[in-house]
This record gives structure tokens, C-alpha cells and sequence, in this order.
């Protein structure tokens, strides 16, 4: 690789992280990777973590974290009714077709 493929690969990469920041999760994960439930911490707040790595889900680059039980539960709700719609729109999408495939049916 040249330094300009490492260059666009590192600005691909942090437009990936602010889609990853924006959204709770990262981009081009798998759905099972955006679960996400609560958790009750040591001070009696709650946090709205991924359930297989434990981290704080972000939305608009905060931390789910310092919430009220009512507020955890209706944010961790809200994440996974939304990842269950883009579950349901990617099962229901068509399949993508490779560029070549097309241009080889000619």
C-alpha cells in the first residue's frame, strides 16, 4: 500500500468512528453486536451498556451513563426497537449484486 491508501483508509476509517459515536454502535457490525441493556452502578445510577462488551452505549458522543431508572430503561428500549428496524430493512433489502457480475451479464 502507498502512504495515500493508508491516508484515505485513516479518513474512512474516522468517518466510521463518528457514524460508530452518532449511533451506538459501530458501522458494518453485525446486529447481534447492537444489543443493548441496563445496568444499576455502584452510586445507584444507570447505564445503558452493549450487552456482550459491557461498554456505554453513545448517542450524539455522550455516554448513556448517570440516568434515572425510567430514563435507562426508555433509552435502552428505544436503541433496540431502532436496531430492530434496520434488522428488518436489511433482511428485507434485495441482495447486492457485485459490479462485475452485472457487467459480465451483457
Amino acid at each position: 500500500m502507498n502512504a495515500y491508501s493508508n491516508e484515505t483508509d485513516r479518513q474512512r476509517n474516522a468517518a466510521g468512528l463518528a457514524v460508530w459515536d452518532n449511533e451506538g454502535g459501530a458501522s458494518g457490525r453485525d446486529f447481534a453486536d447492537r444489543q443493548y441493556g441496563r445496568r444499576v452502578e455502584a452510586d445507584r445510577t444507570w447505564t445503558v451498556c452493549n450487552v456482550f462488551s459491557g461498554i456505554p452505549a453513545l448517542i450524539d458522543g455522550g455516554a448513556m451513563t448517570g440516568l434515572s431508572r425510567s430514563d435507562a430503561t426508555r433509552s435502552m428500549l428505544s436503541l433496540n426497537q431502532r436496531n430492530a428496524e434496520r434488522r428488518r430493512l436489511r433482511v428485507a433489502a434485495p441482495p447486492i449484486v457485485p459490479h462485475e457480475a452485472v457487467v459480465g451479464q451483457s
